[in-house]
């Protein structure tokens, strides 16, 4: 099969590889639509992950099942399905500890374009069919499938690590798609006041639309600053972390008040350290609580956060912004992600 890989650091391109063989609880997914994301730049641009040969890069899409293994009691051929980006061994100790993103150690349940191939190729392989693959709901679209992959469940999850509780004022630092899915996710657990981080004017015109009260502009001063100044020196009570680097962290300590809880989902692709204000932290003792993880992935989850896709009560269209038909596209839609045009919020590729 053809597949688009990451050759090596710094370098990618189209290749031949075997379909994936598939085992008695897998699945193997001819592809519908799939979404290029930063984190392919990061692991090729950046080498966050080390090295990798002939990886077949992507981890957002959806397909339609091709071949199941004899133990796949939900699906069989034919069905139209949505996968996360995540995809656990749910039978893990890890999984049955709550936290199924590290099955197989840290970060182990992300496996696409990780240390198996993706699903830029034209079949693809899903380990636990049973645990990962979720139905595909007839009024949504295969493009609009791909947000639930990753931008949806990640950007949600950054509000599940913040906490955030009715009534909360709360930062998003970066309204790229995952932070503009944080927005949405915290204006439905009924944030009194979102205060989105960005610059790029249609990021800012859609996340208005997700719910954004307020947007700072690190052009125009410093972020913590205005953070302040917008809660008279109070601070904010939750902030999620969804853009920036490593120094971003001594951002959100100085911009939420004690007893708040900032969350990270942010992919660190370099830098060695993160950087904690000693003073702004409470001297240790601020109870300013860092949190930082992977989203879940899963059935479960995937089926819920479509049914906010499906009843219309998230519209997860507004952040596609560039649209192509074709597999020989992924190329070009994956270089959109690395060069970040002004107009840029998603790109999708249907096939």
């Amino acid at each position: 099969m053809k597949g688009y890989a990451m050759l090596r650091i710094g370098e990618t391109g189209w290749i031949e590889k075997e379909r994936p063989a598939c085992g008695p609880n897998d699945a193997i997914i001819k592809p519908l639509a799939i979404s290029p994301c930063t984190s392919d730049v990061h692991t090729v641009w950046e080498g966050a992950l080390g090295e990798r040969h002939n990886m077949i890069l992507g981890h957002e899409g959806c397909g339609v099942v091709d071949e199941v293994g004899s133990n796949v009691k939900d699906f069989k051929v034919g069905d139209r399905i949505m996968v996360a980006a995540i995809t656990p061994d749910w039978d893990s100790i890890a999984a049955q500890a709550g936290y199924p993103m590290h099955s197989g150690g840290m970060l182990g349940g992300w496996k696409f374009s990780n240390f198996k191939d993706g699903v830029f190729g034209e079949y693809f392989h899903v380990n636990d069919a049973d645990g990962n693959l979720a139905f595909l709901p007839d009024n949504i679209s295969p493009a609009e499938a791909c947000m639930l992959s990753d931008m949806v469940p990640t950007g949600f999850h950054g509000v599940e690590l913040a906490d955030v509780q009715f009534g909360d004022v709360v930062l998003v630092i970066g309204i790229g798609p995952v932070g503009l899915m944080s927005v949405a996710a915290a204006n439905l657990r009924g944030a009194s006041r979102i205060i989105g981080v960005g610059t790029r004017p249609n990021c800012i015109e859609v996340a208005k639309k997700y719910g954004a009260t307020d947007i700072i502009s690190y052009k125009e001063g410093d972020i913590a600053d205005q953070a302040l100044e917008l809660t008279n020196g109070e601070g904010v009570d939750k902030v999620i972390v969804a853009g920036g680097g490593v120094e971003t962290f001594e951002t959100a300590v100085r911009a939420v008040k004690p007893g708040g809880t900032i969350g990270n989902v942010n992919y660190l692709g370099d830098g060695d350290f993160v950087t904690v204000p000693r003073v702004e932290w409470g001297v240790g003792m601020g109870h300013k609580t860092i949190t930082g993880g992977l989203m879940p992935g899963g059935r479960n989850r995937l089926q819920k956060l479509g049914s906010l896709v499906s009843s219309g009560r998230l519209d997860v269209s507004l952040m596609l912004t560039h649209k192509f038909d074709g597999f020989d596209h992924i190329e070009e839609a994956l270089f959109l992600m690395k060069d970040k045009p002004r107009d840029l919020i998603k790109p999708v590729v249907t096939l």
